[in-house]
């Protein structure tokens, strides 16, 4: 079903709150790649702001063309945005839930200013910095702010991918984007792991 994310969350939290910021993740499940983190802070005194931002939803139910031309106008339009990766050593050494955190604590530093408010997605809390958050099931269905983040982390993702398949040309980057499809998987059994996978994940072994 396609969601309509909105600023119901928002709006509520406005009233004591000026920049919240909400955040996605993209990338948790790969197999290779790091994993991503945007953060978008949306302004709260434009009153058109869901118009202006019409098709923007979960970026998991838009194709890589709409989201391609939805990542520009959410940067224009938001007070302040940010990126963070974590890199598959990283994945490999913290684990995923750890290091999707400091992804998402490296996309905070990468804004030109700090929220004083969080709104995650689901699992994707961070408990240990010093700011009020609320975690939101489903919450790029719900969110205006996390389904702008989610958009961002997962072109600027896919666009890192497309630029790793030269220097890996073997695994298909460019079109897998390092998740395990069928024929990822048999590139890894023939291939073995590249220094982007992340070598601690378990490849499925119905797939092979």
């Amino acid at each position: 079903m396609i969601s309509n994310p909105d600023l119901s969350y928002e709006k509520k939290l406005w009233i004591a709150y000026q920049y919240i910021a909400g955040l996605d993740e993209a990338g948790r499940g790969a197999l290779a790649g790091p994993v991503c983190v945007g953060a978008v802070i949306l302004p709260d005194d434009n009153p058109h702001l869901v118009r202006t931002l019409s098709g923007v939803r979960d970026s998991k139910q838009l194709t890589p063309r709409q989201r391609d031309q939805l990542a520009p106008r959410i940067k224009e339009i938001a007070r302040a945005w940010g990126i963070g990766f974590a890199s598959a050593d990283e994945i490999d050494a913290l684990g995923i839930v750890p290091a999707t955190r400091l992804a998402a604590s490296r996309a905070l530093e990468a804004m030109s200013f700090l929220p004083d408010f969080l709104l995650t997605d689901f699992r994707l809390e961070l408990p240990e910095l010093d700011l009020s958050q609320t975690a939101l099931v489903k919450g790029d269905q719900h969110s205006l702010s996390i389904a702008s983040a989610s958009i961002l982390a997962k072109t600027a993702r896919d666009k890192l991918l497309v630029e790793l398949d030269p220097q890996y040309p073997q695994y298909g980057f460019a079109r897998h984007k390092g998740y395990g499809t069928l024929a990822h998987c048999r590139m890894i059994t023939k291939f073995g792991f590249s220094p982007v996978h992340r070598k601690t994940f378990q490849i499925k072994s119905h797939l092979i």
